[in-house]
């Protein structure tokens, strides 16, 4: 049997390397040192929408740069075209950086992604980033855990399907940190949702926006003024809400005004 040269050239062809990298919260100092070399030596970036301008202006002047920006209910494109996206490049023999804001196995779908390229023998490599949970906490200077406060911190994605399904059951309350991403469309079912559960309606919020940026701010609210706060300060994404006694650590003078207001609303 004669061998197919075309079929030995393929099985033999390079094939590229996807690195799924955190960019973290926001700000370019940030970064690990492994994903700006990965950026910076980068010939082709995949990247979300949320990730930074100022970090993607670290990429050399001739990488090819492409946004898979997701919104609610608008997708550039869907999960799985993004797979197959990088897949597709991969076996094309480009060396693949696919940028994702905080840290790509935190509600970042990386772990689709790995497990996309994996099948299709691709090789991959994951680059932590920080967590917009703890880059933002840590920029708000709101410590998610505190010995005088909270010893539990719990993870949750606000945009999940059925959301008022879902047993939030222990995951806020006394001596407890709530953190919720991907939280302001559903801000209003969120502090329905944890008062129902049995969480006094007073307990502190605080909703971080364009966390470790320059235009960064944090707003407070009691929790059944949430929704108030998000559309009466028009909060726009990415932005992290807090939910627990530490939200109530550092504030300012500004916080009282738009909790007095909240609580107003309240009434």
């Amino acid at each position: 049997m004669t061998e197919n040269p075309s079929s030995h050239a393929h099985a033999n062809a390079r094939r590229g390397k996807v690195h799924l990298v955190g960019a973290g919260p926001g700000d370019p100092d940030l970064l690990t040192l492994r994903a700006a070399r990965l950026l910076m030596s980068a010939s082709l970036i995949v990247h979300d929408g949320l990730v930074d301008p100022a970090i993607l202006a670290m990429a050399r002047p001739t990488a090819r740069l492409v946004s898979v920006a997701k919104a609610r209910s608008r997708h550039t494109m869907k999960q799985e075209d993004i797979n197959a996206l990088l897949v597709r490049e991969a076996l094309a023999g480009n060396d693949v950086v696919r940028l994702k804001g905080g840290d790509p196995f935190v509600f970042g779908r990386g772990g689709e992604e790995a497990q996309a390229c994996k099948a299709a023998g691709v090789p991959v490599e994951i680059v932590p980033g920080i967590s917009s949970a703890l880059g933002a906490s840590a920029a708000a200077q709101i410590p998610l855990t505190h010995r005088d406060h909270a010893s539990i911190v719990s993870f949750v994605a606000g945009q999940c399907k059925g959301l008022s399904e879902q047993d939030w059951s222990g995951l806020a309350g006394k001596g407890r940190t709530l953190v919720i991403f991907m939280g302001l469309a559903t801000a209003a079912q969120i502090s329905e949702k944890l008062i129902a559960d049995g969480l006094a309606p007073d307990v502190p919020v605080a909703v971080i926006e364009k966390a470790t940026r320059p235009d960064m701010r944090v707003l407070r609210a009691p929790l059944a003024g949430l929704a108030y706060l998000v559309d009466s300060e028009r909060v726009q994404s990415p932005a992290l809400i807090v939910i627990g006694s530490v939200a109530a650590q550092n504030h300012d003078a500004a916080d009282n005004t738009i909790r007095a207001l909240a609580l107003e609303a309240m009434q």
